[in-house]
């Protein structure tokens, strides 16, 4: 049997590619699918989990890991995130986040990552391998386009593609406007808040006399948007409608029921104040993170810390993510202490674990590769020297598909250049 040490001490991430079989042992790992494994073992065959436990034995010509007692936990998923679409948010050149005009559903985000991004080694080193790469829309669009879920290593997006088609994605007009503003520039906002509303269901019902003209045999030459609308009405596509202050939630909602979408509820700033029709209807909840302001001058400042707390005393699923900003974009490593600034607010431990593994994981219907720890899944993980909400833990390792991931990236050359400026 060969035996590998893994330095872990050094943060040394060791290729063992040419192994078809590997076990790490004597880590602490957490699986979400149970409790924590203290001294377990973890066995990866072809890039999948075949084992977890605690007595758990090497095969014959396997390779094995010693862990030294260092933590094993689910690689982390950003379920919203323009990773890939933007790099220097100041510089228009390298921002292709969106499409010209209001309706663009036939726009597939993955055909536009950069896989040669500085920001994916970035996000990867703190144990962000997956990122759920969501279209945006130029002011003021509604329809942007489907998404898709990226691992953050590859040479090309087709690489990089997990899976594509994974919703389309609706931003639903606000009618939320400062009170500050002139009589006239609040009157013209609402006009054309309500002229968007309707424009929306246009193209709900464009995309039905389309389909309708094509079953029929009417159609000399296909149309790329309504083809793309396609899968949404005939509900083999989700929805993923984008809202957060009341009004906009509530109408989107409604929006939904009417049209008989299959919805993810994507932003949620005050869908905490809508719990309980989000659990009646199972509609689950991709939340912002938690540092946005208050929506009002009368909510205490810890309004939006506590909104991932209530909507889990509510049962809503949701998953925690970024608001798929280009300021974001940079920032996405810190998808950990999103999570762990909501279980400083009252939720659970474990559950602001979930919310950045497995909850993302069900709620993009990939649950069956990615979120936990089981047999069967992609050896999806990372290791840790502790807790991974904690912002002193250090990843020392990382795995996408039984793959050990570099973990170098542009912040760890600047550390290295400056620590030996003076040398």
């Amino acid at each position: 049997m060969t035996r590998i040490l893994l330095a872990l001490a050094c943060g040394l991430a060791l290729n063992i590619a040419e192994a078809q079989s590997t076990l790490y042992t004597n880590a602490r790992i957490v699986t979400l699918a149970g409790a924590p494994i203290d001294k377990g073992n973890l066995l990866v065959t072809d890039g999948k989990i075949a084992a977890v436990g605690a007595d758990v034995s090497a095969p014959a010509n396997a390779a094995v890991v010693d862990l030294a007692g260092a933590e094993i936990y689910p690689a982390f998923i950003t379920a919203n995130t323009v990773l890939g679409l933007v790099e220097v948010e100041a510089v228009r050149a390298t921002v292709d986040t969106a499409e010209i005009g209001t309706v663009n559903p036939n726009a597939r985000a993955q055909v536009a990552v950069n896989p040669d991004s500085d920001l994916l080694p970035v996000a990867r080193a703190n144990g962000v391998l997956y990122a759920h790469v969501v279209p945006q829309v130029s002011q003021p669009g509604l329809i942007a386009g489907s998404s898709a879920l990226m691992q953050l290593k590859g040479w090309t997006w087709e690489d990089m593609t997990v899976q594509s088609g994974m919703g389309m994605h609706v931003y639903w007009p606000s009618t939320r406007l400062p009170p500050w503003l002139p009589a006239n520039m609040l009157e013209e906002a609402r006009k054309q808040a309500a002229k968007a509303k309707q424009e929306l269901v246009k193209a709900f019902n464009d995309a039905r006399a389309y389909r309708t003209a094509r079953q029929a045999g009417e159609i000399s030459a296909p149309d790329s948007r309504w083809e793309a609308m396609l899968p949404v009405l005939e509900g083999s596509m989700r929805v993923f409608l984008h809202a957060s202050d009341l009004n906009q939630i509530r109408e989107a909602l409604d929006f939904a029921a009417r049209e008989k979408l299959d919805v993810v509820l994507v932003g949620g700033q005050d869908a905490w104040r809508m719990a309980a029709e989000l659990k009646r209807r199972n509609i689950p909840v991709i939340l912002h993170s938690p540092y946005d302001l208050p929506l009002r001058r009368s909510e205490g400042f810890d309004t939006t810390y506590r909104n991932a707390a209530r909507l889990h005393a509510a049962g809503v699923r949701f998953a925690i993510a970024s608001d798929a900003s280009g300021f974001q974009a940079p920032l996405e490593r810190n998808l950990p202490y999103s999570a762990a600034q909501a279980v400083s607010f009252g939720l659970p431990w474990e559950e602001g674990l979930r919310a950045i593994t497995q909850r993302p994981a069900e709620i993009l219907g990939i649950a069956d590769r990615l979120g936990t720890l089981e047999v069967g899944k992609d050896a999806s993980f990372i290791v840790t020297n502790g807790d991974p909400l904690e912002v002193r833990t250090r990843v020392l390792s990382a795995y996408i598909a039984g793959n050990a991931i570099d973990l170098s990236n542009k912040h760890t050359r600047l550390r290295d250049k400056f620590e030996q400026k003076y040398q």
